[in-house]
């Protein structure tokens, strides 16, 4: 019986491996076919062939098709190239990102550029800039800028700077419908601002009755800021001695206003003799 024991126990881990080796192959063999299932739960949904700038017409060409989970497929997507054919992109959409319908201009639009951009209920003006205008050419498509006037009111006989329009959208700089990669600076003759009816008013009696500046706006800053103007007089009295006559102690936080020291000259004209106080 001692001469079997190894034979016994040789035999005992061959059987072992065997079904070791049995049961690994067909969990890898499982997990290999619950891969595959997944894996062919794909749709082909169409694509953009390379980046496409708001305002294009798409045309067969800008389009392929590439297959997507279903699990992962995105809302609005196109299952067939051929519906998209003649729409007009009104969001930028970058090579081989899925061409959605909340990217494209309504149906109905057939003609691109800036008319399929416009916002409903609004209007695109363009302004006439030039390189100081266009602040030297870093506005782009979908800079918000603020618009500036310099006027003579009437009945002034001095001109006033004044804000008259806050953060509105610009559509176009140029002929350029997108802007412009690593922010180089483009000079243009016109730039198209998206306004309202009253707006469009605004913008227009101005550029007739002044001279227009545009002020480039951060995109994440929103707040409407109400200025009262600047006109030739409170620009010239800014950071005068005169603007610092009367100081209001802040530490003492009582409102006494502290004046500054006089000073007096003694003017003699012949016999007579005047003092004037400064």
């Amino acid at each position: 019986m001692e001469k079997w024991r190894p034979i016994v126990f040789l035999g005992l881990a061959v059987v072992v491996g065997l079904i070791v080796s049995v049961v690994t192959y067909n969990w890898l063999k499982q997990k290999s076919e619950v891969q595959k299932v997944v894996t062919s739960e794909t749709r082909p949904i169409a694509v953009a062939v390379t980046d496409l700038p708001w305002g294009n017409v798409l045309a067969k060409e800008m389009i392929k098709m590439e297959p997507y989970l279903i699990s992962s497929l995105p809302q609005g997507y196109f299952s067939d190239p051929n519906t998209l054919v003649g729409r007009v992109v009104i969001s930028p959409v970058r090579a081989k990102e899925p061409i959605l319908e909340s990217r494209l201009a309504s149906i109905d639009i057939k003609t691109g550029g800036v008319p399929a951009m416009i916002t409903p209920n609004k209007r695109a003006m363009a302004v006439k800039v030039d390189k100081v205008i266009g602040v030297s050419g870093f506005i782009f498509p979908s800079n918000r800028v603020d618009v500036l006037v310099t006027i003579t009111p009437g009945g002034a006989s001095a001109p006033m700077t004044k804000t008259v329009l806050e953060n509105i959208n610009v559509l176009a700089a140029g002929t350029e419908l997108q802007e412009k990669e690593k922010g180089k600076p483009v000079p243009v003759d016109v730039i198209t601002l998206e306004v309202t009816p009253e707006e469009a008013e605004k913008l227009a009696f101005a550029a007739s009755e002044g001279r227009l500046l545009l002020a480039l706006r951060n995109p994440l800053d929103t707040k409407e800021v109400l200025t009262k103007g600047i006109t030739v007089s409170a620009l010239l009295a800014s950071y005068t001695p005169a603007m610092q006559a009367k100081v209001v102690s802040a530490k003492e936080g009582k409102g006494v206003v502290k004046e500054k020291k006089a000073f007096t000259v003694d003017v003699i004209k012949g016999s007579s003799m005047s003092t004037l106080k400064f």
